[in-house]
């Protein structure tokens, strides 16, 4: 019995999902047109909505996992219809059947790592803050200013861990008061949550919100859209309210206030990838590129595809630990147009952006541009 309730309560929400997005949805075909899938292959999330609508007898089972939530379709559908919602509902009944297809069984190692440790990579929690040794980094305080929140990518993985030191040396630079909490920092859970694991995302939740109370945490600081996503809007279904700040955003208020001088100059062609959970998602586009804008020298060109048109770069949705085929990965397009601008640099600020990018790049002939997060660019002109 104790399995049945929850599983008869994902039934229930899929219908109740699949009903509002039908009732809404006339098949118009406009999700299908802008979906970025269907710049590598044929898929159809109109499809996927009218067979949860009656009864699922023709959705592939990689088709409920292929959608990286990018929000190109709900921002574009006429008739308001949340095609994230109703997939991730039907990810919560797949995950009840244990319907993990070969490339999607990355997800259930993410869900046991995130258990056992607080991460998706399956590293050790004592680990988290070894990025740190050695660097002007504090256990945060009440008294301090911002609580600096990592994330799991900049705590683990090599090349993002030069985001993390880039991100402290501003901070110091900037005379900004913070800390870290180190090995009682966990995932935000934004991902996983996205993939149907809705009680890891619950357990995860509780678990930080409880170590930010008890630390007096007020102001948190994140390098991560997906954290910054989580944490100011999902995070508030728990009651509690923090103020949540995306480093791009705090970059442009440290240079606006005069706290943060550039003095460098940075003589190089750069174009902006704006990240789905930083733009389309929470609309911030004027901030990153306040801040590339105000370096000198710097020349900033913008790609076919910008702002709230921005082309994904498929690791959102959980996709990050899904393999994706090389001939279907949006990273790849987005490179592509990067070159077309000429530009020497791409520059964004998510880790899962410059996870795929970087991965891309050594698939390319000539290298493509250099892939750097902004925190990086503003590093060497300070």
């Amino acid at each position: 019995m104790e399995t049945v309730a929850p599983f008869l309560e994902i039934i229930t929400e899929i219908k109740q999902a699949g009903a509002k997005s039908y009732g809404l949805c006339y098949q118009c075909g406009k999700c299908d047109t802008v979906c970025p899938w269907n710049k590598v292959r044929v898929f159809s999330i109109r499809k996927v909505i009218r067979e949860a609508t009656f009864g699922l007898t023709e959705v592939e089972g990689e088709d409920i996992w292929r959608c990286s939530t990018c929000g190109k379709c709900t921002s574009q559908c006429p008739r308001e219809v949340n095609q994230i919602e109703l997939g991730v509902s039907l990810r919560k009944i797949a995950s009840e059947y244990g319907v993990f297809p070969a490339p999607v069984r990355g997800v259930r190692a993410a869900r046991g790592s995130l258990t056992t440790d607080g991460n998706p990579l399956g590293e050790d929690r004592s680990k988290r803050a070894d990025w740190a040794k050695g660097l002007q980094v504090k256990p945060y305080t009440e008294d301090m200013e911002v609580l600096y929140f990592v994330g799991c990518y900049l705590s683990y993985d090599p090349r993002m861990k030069k985001v993390a030191v880039a991100t402290v040396d501003i901070l110091n630079k900037a005379g900004v008061k913070f800390g870290i909490l180190g090995n009682r920092e966990s995932c935000c859970g934004e991902s996983i949550r996205k993939t149907g694991g809705e009680e890891v995302f619950r357990t995860l939740a509780k678990g930080n919100i409880k170590t930010f109370i008890d630390a007096g945490v007020k102001k948190i600081l994140v390098s991560s859209p997906h954290c910054y996503h989580t944490f100011k809007n999902e995070y508030p279904e728990f009651m509690v309210n923090f103020e949540v700040i995306h480093m791009s955003q705090f970059i442009s208020e440290l240079i606006d206030e005069g706290r943060l001088k550039i003095k460098g100059q940075y003589a190089r062609k750069v174009t902006y990838h704006d990240p789905c959970y930083l733009g389309r998602h929470n609309g911030v586009y004027d901030e990153p590129r306040q801040v590339l804008k105000s370096v000198a020298g710097l020349e900033l060109v913008e790609m076919r595809d910008n702002r709230q048109n921005s082309l994904c770069c498929g690791g959102g949705g959980g996709r990050i630990w899904m393999d994706t085929p090389k001939n279907e990965r949006f990273s790849d397009l987005r490179l592509e147009q990067a070159n077309e601008t000429g530009a020497e640099v791409l520059a964004t600020c998510c880790p899962y952006c410059i996870t795929n990018f970087e991965d891309s790049r050594l698939g390319m002939d000539d290298g493509g541009p250099e892939i750097k997060d902004i925190t990086e660019i503003i590093q060497e002109v300070v």
